[in-house]
């Protein structure tokens, strides 16, 4: 099979690669920026240099790897960024996906498509609206939020009008090793790893604690976007998460039990946006009886996972 992941180059992208990789799954194509393509994707990937922005490009970029399954990972996703700044972030997400449909359709291939979207998208949640199922109204509280939005929405429009085998996934938030720290328990990882390292006082930044999010190891939902490209129904969309809500405040605790360092916990108001969801949990019935995945790595061994990788990235710089 030959196989395309856009985004490659990031760390979700970056985990599926080896996932596919390793389970044989074919070639393997990754589509990034020419500098990202150069330097970024992971050993095995046949590398596809191209800015999903420049449709003329992505249509060359696929009429080379004519791909049989689709990954598209690529987006901006940072909600902070988008808050901050939000037209680029629409703009990016949402003329990426046009321009990669577009180029499926205009070349008249037939490949499944996993469009890739977010439990941001769901926002404001009620307590009687919990563990969060598909058909819960979305209520999105970001521009980041808005362009998943789009994006989830897009995929079904080119399933309906253009017959594309297009499957999309909701996941909840996944962390593990490579991740930037612009996402919290990297950012608390990175923290403690420089502490540990003498590189930082003993104070810890943090924003909003007490909201209670479903955490899953990244490896397992690669494992998942693998099943669901393969199982899922066209048309459809499925939540992906390990149903369980912990608080932010637990993964910091959970992550200084591993550590050397009891830092002085400090609030930094940066770190915490305009409007905060106090509770998010998924359902994953649906994906489960699609595909039969639950996840597997322990949550423990996860955050265990993300501090080791932070103090040898620590101890490499």
């Amino acid at each position: 099979m030959r196989v395309l992941i856009t985004g490659a180059a990031g760390f979700v992208g970056r985990h599926l690669a080896a996932h596919l990789l390793d389970r044989g799954e074919g070639e393997v194509w990754g589509l990034a920026r020419a500098e990202d393509t150069a330097n970024e994707l992971p050993s095995g990937v046949r590398p596809l240099p191209a800015d999903l922005l420049e449709s003329e490009q992505v249509s060359a970029a696929l009429d080379v790897a004519r791909p049989e399954a689709i990954y598209h990972l690529a987006a901006q996703s940072s909600v902070a960024r988008s808050l901050d700044d939000p037209l680029p972030t629409l703009l990016n997400n949402i003329t990426a996906q046009v321009n990669l449909l577009e180029a499926v359709t205009s070349l008249e291939l037939n490949p499944r498509i996993l469009v890739v979207g977010s439990n941001e998208e769901y926002g404001l949640t009620r307590q009687d609206e919990l563990p969060i199922v598909e058909t819960k109204e979305l209520r999105p509280i970001s521009p980041y939020a808005v362009s998943k939005v789009a994006q989830d929405l897009l995929g079904h429009q080119y399933f309906a009008t253009r017959r594309l085998q297009v499957v999309r996934v909701r996941p909840f938030v996944h962390i593990g090793p490579g991740q930037s720290d612009t996402f919290v328990t990297a950012a608390f990882a990175r923290q403690i790893a420089e502490m540990e390292a003498g590189l930082r006082e003993p104070v810890m930044k943090v924003g909003y604690l007490d909201g209670q999010r479903d955490f899953t190891d990244v490896r397992d939902v690669v494992r998942g976007y693998r099943l669901l490209l393969r199982d899922g129904v066209p048309g459809e969309v499925y939540n992906l998460g390990s149903e369980q809500p912990r608080s932010i405040r637990s993964l910091l605790d959970a992550l200084l039990a591993l550590s050397t360092v009891q830092p002085r916990i400090e609030i930094d108001p940066a770190r915490i946006r305009p409007l905060e969801v106090p509770v998010q949990y998924s359902d994953c019935s649906k994906l489960r009886a699609a595909t039969g995945w639950r996840p597997e790595i322990p949550f423990e061994q996860t955050l265990a996972d993300v501090l080791d990788d932070w103090r040898r990235r620590i101890k490499g710089a």
